[in-house]
């Protein structure tokens, strides 16, 4: 049964603060525990806040008995969506957490995760991170389900208003009326394209699975009476969990009270995605056996000896810029240094924000300590530049503090290409690296100098053979095959649910795969 709260999270701080400044954002953080014996609510409540940077729109954690799984989900942060009293009503020795950013169906509280589905014998929850690009197919098989004999009309009328790629395989999961739940998921996994590494669960058993490609991270881990399996090692540390192994590509695994199997239902064929380095992933966690602060840190290093710059003070743009500053520093000799405080409280809020406040812009985020900065030379480095507006900013309110020199450094090589696998990137045509080269870049955004560490440099610092990397974003190699582009994008399914018959543009991703560029990107205020 799901649940849901009539307090609501809007959320308008994060975009709506300035609309023109949408960083990246991940599609979700997963977690899923069994450990008879343990507060499994608790576990994953924990799991999915240590999780929270992947996903801030909605959270939701589902726990079973043994007898029935009871879902609980809303809008807003983890901690907004859960108290003690709703952990405390959640018992059970199975359980999965799921933190959402949207990157295929609309923000809202029908498209929140877990889903939840009743099957013949019982029910299944399940949470997904990463997108699918088969979306339009799996909707065909869906369509073409036969109904569950018995099946309660209130569950079939409320579960058909989600417009996500989730509900799909949640559905197609939940069909399996002459197999195993366990083998009707080894049918079905090989006929999803894209990006997933799902947690799912019936009563009685726990399972996980990575798409072939393994573009999104999955980890396993072991608690002294149990298992976890996460989106990353940082959620496993959080709770107390070993760290055992990656899930590997095309790998599922299945825990039960006989204890953990696992089989093959595809051939590994790994790209990683090379973004999780870069911005996505905590900087305490590992991938690939790289922890990620040091991979942040070699990157600074390799861009101060390929981009050296004569300055007083190396700062960064924080939280996600640190690490490679710190290696800057370190390689160039230049002293680091704090020069801008952040607001770490600013992700989410219920109020929106003035016609005042929001022309402040990036100062609700981030303030400049005039004392450090003034008459300084930095060198200031940042993790990516997307459209270009932040930077932007930054660069005017540092010369506004009295920063005499401003020379920006990118932890990442430009951002040309939209990603179809989890990110929410901006469409082709907004991304400032496609319409302009480096030099017109530098100018659109005022610095003194600006430089990207190379494609070769970044692949270089994760030590992970570049074939095994999805380099998509910045070199438009897409490893897996995309649809016709009407067929992409966030909100296809609720364009299909209104237009059935017509193909639509949706999200410009006609335009944006085409390109047109940010040609205007000089112009811009």
């Amino acid at each position: 049964m799901a649940s849901h709260s009539a307090r609501r999270g809007d959320g308008l701080l994060s975009h709506d603060l300035d609309p023109q400044d949408r960083g990246p954002q991940d599609a979700c953080g997963v977690f899923g525990v069994w450990a008879p014996g343990e507060d499994v609510a608790k576990l994953a409540y924990y799991g999915i806040y240590a999780l929270q940077h992947r996903g801030q729109e909605s959270a939701g954690i589902a726990v079973s008995n043994g007898r029935q799984i009871l879902v609980y989900k809303d809008m807003g942060l983890v901690s907004q969506v859960f108290d003690e009293s709703t952990l405390e009503s959640l018992k059970g020795h199975i359980a999965l957490g799921h933190a959402r950013y949207s990157t295929t169906g609309a923000s809202t509280w029908h498209n929140a995760q877990p889903t939840f589905r009743p099957t013949p014998d019982g029910s299944i929850a399940l949470g997904h991170n990463g997108n699918l690009t088969n979306t339009r197919e799996l909707k065909k098989m869906v369509d073409e389900l036969p109904g569950i004999p018995g099946e309660l009309e209130i569950h079939a009328r409320n579960l058909e208003t989600s417009t996500n790629d989730t509900s799909l395989v949640t559905a197609l999961l939940a069909h399996h009326p002459d197999c195993s739940l366990e083998d009707r998921a080894a049918e079905l996994l090989p006929q999803l394209k894209g990006a997933y590494s799902f947690v799912w669960m019936d009563e009685g058993t726990l399972y996980a699975a990575r798409d072939p490609q393994g573009i999104r991270p999955l980890v396993l881990g072991r608690l002294e009476r149990g298992w976890v399996v996460a989106s990353e090692t940082a959620a496993l540390d959080i709770v107390g969990a070993s760290y055992i192994r990656e899930i590997e590509p095309g790998e599922m695994v299945a825990v039960d009270e006989d204890g953990l199997r696992t089989r093959r239902f595809a051939e590994a064929a790994p790209k990683g995605c090379l973004f999780e380095f870069v911005y996505l992933a905590r900087p305490d966690t590992l991938i690939s056996n790289q922890r990620v602060h040091s991979v942040r840190v070699e990157i600074g290093r390799k861009l101060a000896r390929s981009f050296p710059a004569d300055a007083d003070l190396v700062i960064p743009v924080p939280e996600s810029g640190t690490p490679s500053a710190i290696g800057f520093a370190e390689e160039s000799g230049i002293p680091y240094g704090v020069g801008l405080v952040k607001n770490s409280y600013v992700g989410r809020t219920f109020i929106q924000p003035s016609q005042t406040i929001r022309q402040l812009g990036i100062r609700l985020k981030l303030n400049p300590l005039r004392d450090v900065i003034e008459g300084k030379r930095l060198v200031v480095v940042d993790d990516s530049i997307v459209r270009g507006n932040t930077q932007r900013a930054l660069v005017r309110m540092l010369r506004e503090a009295g920063a005499r020199e401003v020379h920006v450094r990118i932890s990442s090589p430009p951002v040309k290409w939209p990603c179809f696998y989890g990110i929410d990137f901006a469409t082709r045509a907004e991304l400032i690296a496609n319409g302009l080269g480096v030099e017109e870049i530098r100018a659109s955004i005022d610095a003194d100098s600006l430089a990207y560490i190379s494609l070769e440099e970044l692949v270089e610092a994760t030590t992970v053979p570049s074939d095994n990397l999805c380099r998509a974003c910045f070199d438009g190699v897409y490893p897996i095959a995309l649809p016709e582009p009407e067929f992409l994008g966030k909100h296809f399914l609720e364009a299909e649910a209104l237009v059935p018959d017509r193909a639509l543009d949706v999200d410009g991703l006609a335009a944006s795969l085409a390109g047109g560029g940010a040609g205007d990107a000089l112009e811009r205020p």
